[in-house]
Formats: C-alpha cells, sequence, structure tokens
C-alpha cells in the first residue's frame, strides 16, 4: 500500500487543532495497518511514513542508537560550521522559543543533537523523549520529525502531533529547516523548534526557515572575504604567468585566471596533489599552494582534443547512504570527488544500468516516466557535462570510452536513493535479485 500524495495544501488546515489532531492519529493508525486513509496526509509526510513502513521502525518507540559522549559531542561542535553562525541562530530563534515555551535545537547532517536551549520546564519533558544533546533524530532513528525529515528532504518541514510516525512524539510539534554550507553546497544540519503540540503555531516553520538562510548568508559573506584574500595574493601571481592558469580556494571557487575560462565558477579539484592530475574543466594540471588557495597550472598537450584523459580511468559511483551520494574519478593523473545532488544521482545509476547509453527521450522515460520532457533532461545534462566534462559522451549520453563506471549500493535494495520516485530507479530497488551492497 501507497499512502496518497496529492499536490493539493494540506487537507486538515480548516479544522480546529484538537479535530485536526484526533484525526490525524486515525490517519497513522490506518497507515499503519495498510489501510485506505480517511483524508490523504500532507505529500511530505505521507512520504515519510512510507520510508518509515519500508523501514520497519517501531513506530511506538523508534530506534536506540548510543548517544555521544560528552568527548564526541565536543568534537562535533569544533568542526561544525555551525558553530560559526551560532550568535545568528540564537539571535534568530532563542527568544521566540523561550516565549512560546519551546526548544531551540541545532542539529548536524547525521541528526545528532548539538545543542538545545530554551524553556527549562520543557527541557525536562525533552529528557522523558531522549530529545537531548548527543542523541540522534535522523529519519531512521526518530521517524518522521522535524530534524529528521528536513534532513531527509534537504527542505524545511513543520511535523505536528501524531503527523510524527513514533507515538512517542504525538505530544509534540516542530519545525525545522536546513542549513548549508556555500562553499559546496553539503549540508551542515539543521535548525528546529520543538515544543508541546497544544501550543504550536504554523508560522513558526516561517521562522526557522528565515533564520536559516540568515545565517547561510553570513556564511557566504564569510566566503566572500576569503575570496577576496586569495584574489589579493593570486592576482601578482597570475600576472607573472605566459601560459593558463586558474587561481582557486580549497573547495574549488575560482579566485583568478590567466589564458583560459573555465565555463564554471568553481571546479572540482583532487583529493591529493602529487604530479599532475586530470580536471574535467581543464585537463591536466599541476598543484601548487597558494596562501588560501592553489594554483592550477594547465598544461598542454596531454589530452586529445576532446579533452578526454590519454589513459584508461575508473569512476565509482557511491549511493550507500540513502541522502548523500558522490562520483569519485581515478586514473593515472590522479583523483577528484564529485558530491552528488539527487537528479545527477539518479542519471549516473541509469546509464550505470544502460552502458550502451541513453537518448534524451529514454532518460526522460527513465527519470520522469514521460518521453516528452526532453528539454528538462538536456538542460540537467547539460550542467552534469559542465561539472564532470569528458567523462560524459553524449548522442546518445554515456559514458565516456575508457572510463569505467563501478556503483557502490546500500545494504537493502529498498534504501536505494529512497526519495526517488524516478521510474527506473524504482525498477532497480524493487527487482528480484536486486545488487546488496557493494560493487558491480
Amino acid at each position: 500500500m501507497r499512502i496518497q500524495h496529492p499536490r493539493h495544501a494540506d487537507p486538515l488546515a480548516a479544522l480546529s487543532p484538537a479535530e485536526s489532531a484526533r484525526l490525524m492519529a486515525v490517519m497513522r493508525d490506518t497507515a499503519l495497518s495498510r489501510g485506505r486513509l480517511p483524508l490523504p496526509a500532507r505529500p511530505v509526510i505521507g512520504q515519510s511514513w512510507d520510508r518509515m513502513l519500508r523501514l520497519g521502525l517501531d513506530p511506538d518507540r523508534g530506534g536506540a542508537p548510543r548517544p555521544l559522549s560528552l568527548d564526541e559531542l565536543e568534537l562535533r561542535r569544533r568542526q561544525t560550521r555551525l558553530t560559526d553562525v551560532l550568535p545568528t541562530l540564537h539571535s534568530g530563534l532563542l527568544e521566540a522559543a523561550e516565549a512560546a515555551g519551546h526548544l531551540m535545537i541545532i542539529a548536524d547532517a547525521e541528526g545528532r543533537i548539538l545543542w538545545i536551549d530554551g524553556h527549562r520546564g520543557i527541557r525536562r519533558h525533552a529528557d522523558g523523549i531522549a530529545l537531548v544533546e548527543g542523541s540522534q533524530w535522523a529519519e531512521e532513528v526518530a521517524g518522521t520529525t522535524g530534524v529528521g525529515t528536513a534532513l531527509a528532504v534537504r527542505a524545511p518541514v513543520r511535523v505536528h502531533s501524531a503527523e510524527h510516525f513514533v507515538h512517542a512524539f504525538h505530544t509534540w510539534s516542530c519545525a525545522a529547516a536546513p542549513v548549508r554550507d556555500p562553499r559546496d553546497g553539503r549540508l551542515l544540519g539543521v535548525i528546529d523548534i520543538s515544543g508541546p503540540a497544544s501550543t504550536a503555531h504554523p508560522t513558526v516553520l516561517s521562522l526557522v526557515t528565515a533564520t536559516a538562510r540568515w545565517a547561510e548568508g553570513e556564511l557566504r559573506l564569510a566566503h566572500s572575504r576569503e575570496l577576496d584574500r586569495l584574489r589579493a595574493i593570486a592576482a601578482p601571481v597570475l600576472a607573472r604567468i605566459r601560459d593558463k592558469a586558474v587561481a582557486v580556494d580549497p573547495h574549488g571557487w575560482v579566485a583568478g585566471v590567466t589564458g583560459v575560462n573555465p565555463q564554471d565558477r568553481r571546479l572540482l579539484l583532487p583529493k591529493a596533489a602529487d604530479g599532475p592530475v586530470w580536471l574535467p574543466a581543464l585537463g591536466t594540471c599541476t598543484v601548487e599552494p597558494l596562501p588560501g588557495g592553489y594554483l592550477l597550472r594547465v598544461l598542454e598537450g596531454e589530452y586529445g582534443e576532446d579533452g578526454a584523459p590519454a589513459a584508461a580511468g575508473r569512476l565509482l559511483l557511491d549511493v550507500r547512504h540513502p541522502h548523500h551520494w558522490s562520483l569519485t574519478f581515478s586514473g593515472p593523473a590522479g583523483a577528484w570527488t564529485h558530491q552528488l545532488g539527487a537528479r545527477h544521482a539518479e542519471v549516473l545509476l541509469v546509464l550505470a544500468a544502460h552502458p550502451e547509453g541513453r537518448t534524451a527521450a529514454q532518460l526522460a522515460l527513465d527519470l520522469f516516466g514521460d518521453p516528452t520532457r526532453t528539454v528538462t533532461v538536456r538542460a540537467a545534462m547539460s550542467r552534469l557535462r559542465q561539472r564532470l566534462g569528458a567523462v560524459l559522451a553524449h548522442r546518445p549520453y554515456r559514458i565516456a570510452d575508457g572510463i569505467r563506471l563501478e556503483v557502490t549500493r546500500p545494504d537493502r535494495p529498498r534504501d536505494l536513493l529512497p526519495l526517488s520516485a524516478a521510474p527506473a530507479v524504482v525498477r532497480l530497488r524493487e527487482a528480484p535479485g536486486a545488487t546488496p551492497a557493494g560493487r558491480e
């Protein structure tokens, strides 16, 4: 049984809070028994329930992972960039949370709670459901919650009362929004306001979302200042170079160029710089350190006219994690890793299943179930080719000759890109004898 997910607004919005909570509890119980719902759940909630049912999570207690030790908690706090925007998060959320009798929660990208602050009385209630610093609230542990579901869908989410998959959380309401690192798009974690469902207000989601964007703006401004410093250092170095060269920061953002015009403002960088390396956007380069970044000197004549590596290479598509995916290239001229978005992970998984290649119409059918959506496919493939260069061939779209693509899958086939509704991914996920964890 798949729960219905209509596109229209919340069907419970017109009901009183008490009526809404009672009906939502009935809907959750019906979903657990795989019956027909009296009303469709909100899409984000229904889809999360689907994932929890596939996962087999205990609907009464959830999971029980080991909490972090104090030393582990302090280490995570020191390592996260969320520390840099703590004053922004506190000024945006803490006063409102305390005034409403709620809590402000900050979690990392794995759903580990790093900080909790707010109403003291509510903190005592939070202790009773293991909502404490160092605990884990990812979906696979705590079910449908603000923290866990916002991490899963990478978007702001409000979860109210019986919308929580785990029964123990039905007296709570939470609103959460993800925070990303503007340097590389990596998910840093989520910020959340949680408290009693009886005193929750739906507009709190707007406040949490605005605060998350405010924090990202602070991080973006700090990165801009770092790039300005690198530009000042790189400018006289580039002025003395007659050949092609690019100055980049440690995340690949371009700070200056000479003799070359990269199509993208951010380049893929190698994991290590031992000798010449091959980069999709530039070809063979040497990598020299600069204060705050690197100088990439382009070597001529190492690659063919199409920019493809002269020697065979290997690609590893890693889709083991339910929410984070990567593509790693390795060959005689070095290696680089690219973090993938959901759409590009879907595309590469389809190409791995069809080494002969796919036309735009075939990919449209694979991804959307509609062969006419070729414009959307071509736009996605254009963006992917800008990042990966000659690793991808076209007419039809495929992995370039001489490059071997391997896939590392999750332990359970049902965890393969669990948020994806692409028909081709669903077929791979549900195929009898689907390849378990490992490489293919």
